[in-house]
């Protein structure tokens, strides 16, 4: 069976820091496919906060995601801390790319536990219909590329 691999772009736009919750593990013991999209998720609206955007307003639209890939490389447990470094890819007329690299510090070493890209559109949740991404986003994501 083919497995998806994700190349990630060498400019990144943040590193966020995380914690592994108790709420994140499975009946596996080890953090849950669904809790890594959650983890995705709060990085990405960590992301947004540091251009003073969020979901629901990146200048005059919000932000919906359209498709999601990640690619799982090693478990993740209670207690690992974690480094979700975010790079942006394409950026559209209505949509962008940002891709993430989930990296995990265990017993003094580190080593990435997943990456994953998520394609984001732009959204008028007033007008129910795609919007184009506004200019001091696609700046904010520039200037940090």
């Amino acid at each position: 069976m083919a497995r998806v691999k994700i190349d990630l772009p060498d400019k990144r736009l943040c590193e966020i820091p995380l914690n592994i919750r108790i709420t994140d593990l499975n009946y596996g013991n080890h953090v849950g496919n669904d809790a890594v999209v959650s983890i995705l998720h709060e990085a990405r609206v960590q992301l947004l906060n540091l251009g003073g955007f969020t979901e629901l307003s990146v200048g005059g639209c919000g932000l919906i995601m359209a498709d999601l890939t990640v690619e799982y490389i090693r478990e993740l447990f209670y207690g690992d801390k974690l480094i979700i470094s975010i790079a942006c890819g394409e950026i559209s007329r209505i949509g962008f790319e940002l891709f993430y690299e989930i990296k995990a510090m265990r017993d003094d070493m580190t080593f990435t536990a997943a990456k994953a890209k998520t394609g984001m559109v732009c959204y008028d949740y007033l007008e129910k219909r795609v919007a184009r991404v506004p200019d001091d986003f696609i700046t904010f994501l520039q200037e940090k590329t």
